[in-house]
C-alpha cells in the first residue's frame, strides 16, 4: 500500500485507494474527462509514484476535442449529444486506442447551471470504464450545484475505476 502524507481530500483518498488497486492488479490506466475538467486527473496526480500506472488524461471539453483526440464521431454527437453512453463509449475506445492502457475511464455530463433539458437536466451525466472485463458505462443524476456535480462525477469516476 502506497502512503501519501497530509491527504485531505475525498477525491484524494479515493484516488489513493483505486491506485493501490491498479499497483496490485499491475496495470495501467487513462482517463478522458470532459465535465469534470481534469478533477479526476488531479486527484491521482497528488499521489507520489502515480505515474507508474496512471498514463494520460485528455481534458476534453468541447465536441471538437472530443472528435480530434478521441475519434467520437460527428454522427454519434449529432444524434446522441455529447452527454450520452454512446459518446462515452467512443470516448473509451478511443482513449484505449491512442493510449494502450489496460483500464481506460471517461466522464460527460450537465454540471450547469445551465444546459439542462426535460430529458438530460442539470445533473445528469454518464460515467464509464473500459477494460478486459468489458466496458460499464453508467447513467447519473447528481445534486447541487455545479461544484457538487463535478464533484460528484470525479469521485464516481475515481471509484469505478476499480470495480
Amino acid at each position: 500500500m502506497t502512503v501519501v502524507p497530509n491527504i485531505s481530500s475525498e477525491l484524494t483518498k479515493a484516488a489513493l485507494k483505486t491506485f493501490d488497486f491498479f499497483q496490485a492488479e499491475r496495470l495501467t490506466f487513462a482517463l478522458a474527462e470532459s465535465c469534470t475538467g481534469g478533477l479526476c486527473a488531479a486527484a491521482f496526480t497528488e499521489i507520489p509514484g502515480v505515474s507508474s500506472r496512471f498514463l494520460c488524461g485528455y481534458i476534453v471539453y468541447s465536441n471538437e476535442a472530443k472528435q480530434r483526440d478521441l475519434g467520437v464521431s460527428k454522427e454519434t454527437l449529432t444524434r446522441f449529444g455529447a452527454v450520452s453512453s454512446e459518446t462515452v463509449s467512443e470516448m473509451l475506445k478511443g482513449l484505449r486506442q491512442k493510449t494502450g492502457c489496460a483500464v481506460a475511464g471517461a466522464v460527460s455530463g450537465i454540471a450547469g447551471p445551465g444546459g439542462g433539458t426535460p430529458e438530460k437536466p442539470v445533473g445528469t451525466v454518464f460515467i464509464g470504464t473500459a477494460g478486459s472485463r468489458g466496458e460499464k458505462i453508467g447513467r447519473f443524476l447528481f445534486q447541487g450545484g455545479r461544484e457538487d456535480v463535478r464533484r460528484q462525477a470525479a469521485l464516481t469516476l475515481i471509484r469505478m475505476l476499480a470495480e
